[in-house]
């Protein structure tokens, strides 16, 4: 175990896009930054990011390269592959302690850490998620556009879900995985904009190397599809800003105001962690947006 007595000015705890968004911000300030990175994605499955200026059709790997040499040029800024496991306030601000058991202190922390997705317990689904299995129209519609596509949702989450992905295909089925919880008004407007309801029950997910063929039934039968629109449960990718007492909202993410600033002062948060709207696009806003308002919180303490 190794304690690290000179203190950073900023810790960020998670080096994807939001960390490395706002260490750059603060690199560029002239701080003093570490970044905790292990090194778990979420999206390091997902084949292609889209929707993002400059890097659409890109790898997520190849923008988080890109993004970490850059990051790297600012010679305050450090990047460590280091699983945080531990996090407690100090007089002077925080401290992390990680999985080798080396600790760091920093005035203020950002976490930019994510979520972890809980696959379905459907067979293929963990293989096709990412790359026809998917979450978001807006990343991943367009290159599915005018296909057969399926939702595997029910209730009133699958109503709003097709009525959102029928804006890229008209050759659309909502699957409930077994009875329908539609309401009689939601089934009839489905139907009557040309919907398929299928109500069996799923047994395993048709596919290669993670491309969708069809869907296999209990029952024998199947159902050629391109891709699949699901929502996975998901939780927190770390559960030290819950340690710290950040709260978080009714959906699981880390509550922020405006500003990234958690219900505990001097903990900023940022990215997938704290947001429905999970792209890199947003993440990479949102961490310069907290690298930013960070330094002028440094600013406003040391005048």
């Amino acid at each position: 175990m190794t304690t690290h007595n000179n203190p950073f000015d900023v810790l960020i705890v998670g080096g994807s896009y939001a960390g490395l968004a706002a260490a750059m911000a603060l690199g560029r300030s002239l701080r003093n930054v570490l970044i905790l990175d292990s090194g778990k994605p979420c999206n390091q499955q997902t084949p292609h990011s889209h929707n993002f200026l400059t890097q659409d059709g890109q790898t997520p790997a190849a923008i988080a390269q890109k993004a970490r040499e850059q990051v790297l040029a600012y010679d305050t800024v450090q990047l460590l592959r280091a699983n945080a496991i531990a996090a407690e306030k100090t007089e002077t601000g925080f401290r992390i302690q990680t999985e080798s058991g080396d600790t760091y202190t920093s005035r203020k922390l950002i976490f930019a850490t994510g979520l972890r997705d809980n696959m379905l317990p459907i067979d293929g689904f963990a293989e096709c998620w990412g790359i026809s299995v998917l979450h978001c129209p807006y990343c991943h519609g367009y290159e599915v556009a005018n296909q057969p596509l399926g939702i595997l949702s029910n209730g009133n989450d699958g109503y709003e879900f097709v009525k959102l992905i029928l804006n890229w295909t008209k050759n659309l089925t909502l699957f409930t995985n077994g009875p329908s919880t539609l309401t009689t008004e939601q089934h009839s407007k489905l139907t009557a904009h040309g919907i398929s309801i299928i109500e069996k029950e799923i047994h395993k997910l048709e596919h290669q190397q993670g491309r969708l063929q069809n869907l296999l039934f209990k029952d024998g039968s199947s159902h050629a599809l391109t891709a699949l629109f699901a929502r996975a449960p998901f939780e927190q990718h770390c559960s030290l800003p819950q340690t710290l007492g950040c709260e978080l909202s009714d959906m699981g993410f880390i509550q922020v105001n405006d500003f990234q600033q958690t219900s505990v002062a001097g903990v900023y948060a940022a990215g997938d962690a704290t947001t429905g709207f999970r792209s890199v696009a947003n993440a990479v806003g949102a961490g310069t947006k907290a690298g930013a308002i960070v330094n002028k919180e440094l600013i406003e303490e040391d005048f």
